[in-house]
């Protein structure tokens, strides 16, 4: 549940903290990560128990649809808001978008309201895009190789040449539909079509 009593503006900061805690299926407790947000100035609170998937975080899009300039969000660590640096650098784009901030009491460097947090986050964001740089490199010259070595990519056909030519046949010489045919072949009516001109394109 979250708590929206009692707002009141950091002293040091001059912004409203908002924290946010996570625990798994597996941990019940959340008193831990609830009282260090409590003592490091949090007044409004979003607690969430994980029950599905990382996908699934109602409590995440609820805090994130209600920042405003100037929050500042909390964590207790950086795994309660990510599992990779892909994914917290889009929860981080999502907070600076409403011009609010991010923090971490476990890793001081992830910290939006510095100019040294900035800075150590859009590092990060150029080696995210830098990676996958690399993985889209890798793939593409990895496909251009093995379409070399005659590797087709894509799905295979449904129907054969001989499974088209012997539809023809049964077309054209035996008075066969196009649907009795495709039966006959135990495919849909129209992939029979488009095989058919196809086939008659080539």
């Amino acid at each position: 549940m979250s708590d929206f009593n009692n707002k009141k503006i950091d002293s040091e900061l001059g912004q409203f903290l908002v924290g946010y805690s996570l625990v798994f299926s597996y941990e019940q407790d959340q008193t831990i990560q609830r009282n260090d947000l409590y003592a490091a100035g949090c007044t409004r609170m979003f607690f969430e128990k994980m029950s599905s998937s990382w996908s699934d975080r109602p409590e995440l899009a609820r805090m994130l649809d209600r920042l405003q300039p100037g929050d500042v969000v909390t964590v207790t660590k950086l795994d309660r808001l990510a599992r990779s640096t892909r994914e917290l650098l889009a929860v981080a784009d999502r907070i600076l978008e409403v011009g609010a901030g991010l923090r971490s009491l476990a890793e001081p460097w992830a910290d939006t309201t510095t100019p040294a947090g900035r800075t150590v986050l859009a590092v990060f964001a150029g080696l995210a895009a830098f990676e996958r740089c690399l993985i889209v490199d890798r793939t593409s010259s990895g496909r251009k190789a093995a379409t070399q070595r005659g590797v087709r990519f894509g799905p295979s056909p449904v129907l054969t040449p001989d499974q088209v030519a012997h539809a023809r046949r049964l077309i054209a010489e035996k008075g066969y539909t196009v649907k009795q045919a495709a039966q006959l072949l135990d495919v849909h009516r129209s992939t029979l079509y488009r095989a058919l001109k196809k086939e008659s394109s080539c």
